[in-house]
């Protein structure tokens, strides 16, 4: 069966955060996390761009409950708002911050590490969480003609949602590709991300409108 949406050379494929501390077992596990690897596998085979993002947090990050002796899962105001304050994760240089091994970066034009200022999280691959400093994707992406993001990885109701949304805010049309995300869904976390994502016309589809058959 042929894809029902066609690729072209202004899209691009952005996959997020596919790292160890995010597979089951991890620091931060998701659900079947490394389920949707092979999935990612085959949707990078369909674009001529495609992008990794990695989180990538030094030691005693702004984010880690450890570094204010605080449980996980507390909130914390900071500087720039109120900050979820996570299992220490992703860790520069640790395995937990690795990409999974059966990940294909060798389609990746870019891997993108984010997270790495020690005094602001980043969920997102194009805005930091203080709401002001990009990452540069954006300019990238405008420079190489891409019109069209399409979202996979971990996890649908953070980075992926954030990723998606302010891809659609800085002008892309854009689209999460739901049976290649997994999401955390704690408090009802994912019917709000797409509660947000529906809102801004961020749009759902499948892999194999993609990939086909």
């Amino acid at each position: 069966m042929p894809s029902a949406i066609p690729i072209d050379d202004k899209d691009v494929l952005l996959a997020i955060d596919l790292q160890a501390d995010f597979m089951p077992g991890g620091a931060l596990a998701v659900d079947e996390g490394d389920l949707v690897v092979p999935e990612v596998n085959a949707l990078m085979r369909a674009f001529p761009h495609v992008v990794v993002t990695q989180d990538w947090h030094p030691p005693g990050h702004a984010s880690f409950a450890s570094t204010y002796g605080a449980a996980p899962f507390e909130t914390k105001r900071l500087h720039y708002g109120d900050q979820t304050l996570w299992p220490d994760h992703c860790v520069q240089g640790t395995a937990g911050g690795a990409l999974h091994p059966d990940l294909e970066t060798d389609r990746a034009s870019l891997i993108l590490r984010k997270g790495m200022r020690a005094d602001v999280d980043s969920y997102s691959a194009f805005v930091e969480a203080d709401g002001r400093t990009t990452t540069g994707l954006g300019a990238l992406l405008r420079a190489r003609g891409v019109r069209r993001v399409f979202c996979c990885g971990l996890a649908t109701d953070y980075c992926v949602a954030f990723s998606a949304l302010d891809a659609r805010a800085a002008g892309f049309e854009t689209f999460v590709i739901g049976d290649a995300c997994r999401a955390i869904d704690a408090n009802d976390s994912l019917a709000a991300a797409w509660a947000r994502m529906n809102a801004a016309e961020v749009r759902r589809v499948e892999a194999l409108e993609i990939v086909g058959r």
